[in-house]
């Protein structure tokens, strides 16, 4: 179904939401990477997966020197990204490949993020990708989830809620997805959180639990 949506979607995605990531994204990505790079140091090539890369956005704000790889279940949404990848020349490799059976080894990636891929996974879904990520971050690693949460504050509710089904038709996403209920089931701890742009946008982290001494 969500592939569908993407492949509809995909030619006019970046024209739809250019006014969102131009007004509004842009220094959330550049948030979500600088804590990213500070949390890799000055360790060379170090490892990290953009999970649910769509068209690219994310390209700019990757650690230097970092090896990335990208993936996303929308070969349409890929297509686009690999020709910001040729446009950019970003060192990048990209995958088709769904969050929820990750072809990689256990404890392999230093790092992981996703930006509003949760939004666009059903809820019954949200607890298996949380445990694929946690398989596949080592027990060092972190994980960042930038995503949206209903407003508290009643007029920002009441316009999410008037946006909330063009979202759902075009997007296939929703505002309320409140990944952070899943991430202790999943074997994650969250270490921090906090809104990146009013009460709508969080940024959270997390990391594979310790196992109990």
């Amino acid at each position: 179904m969500k592939k569908k949506i993407y492949g509809r979607i995909a030619r006019l995605y970046d024209l739809l939401d250019l006014p969102f990531e131009h007004f509004r994204y842009k220094p959330l990505r550049q948030e979500l990477f600088d804590a990213v790079t500070a949390g890799f140091g000055n360790i060379p090539a170090r490892t990290l997966l953009d999970a649910g890369v769509g068209t690219g956005r994310n390209f700019i704000y990757y650690p230097a020197g970092a090896k990335v790889i990208a993936i996303d279940l929308s070969p349409a949404m890929l297509a686009r990204a690999t020709q910001r990848k040729k446009n950019l020349s970003i060192d990048v490799d990209l995958h088709e490949m769904s969050v929820l059976n990750l072809g990689f080894a256990n404890d392999h990636f230093d790092g992981i993020v996703s930006t509003f891929m949760f939004c666009v996974l059903d809820s019954d879904l949200q607890l298996p990708a949380l445990k694929e990520l946690c398989r596949v971050c080592r027990p060092d690693g972190t994980i960042y989830i930038l995503e949206y949460a209903i407003s508290q504050n009643p007029l920002r509710r009441w316009i999410m809620k008037l946006w909330a089904p063009w979202v759902r038709f075009a997007y296939g996403a929703e505002f309320d997805r409140n990944t952070e209920q899943y991430l202790d089931a999943a074997g994650l701890e969250l270490i921090d959180k906090k809104f990146l742009h009013k009460d709508i946008i969080k940024l959270l982290l997390a990391r594979p639990k310790l196992p109990a001494a």
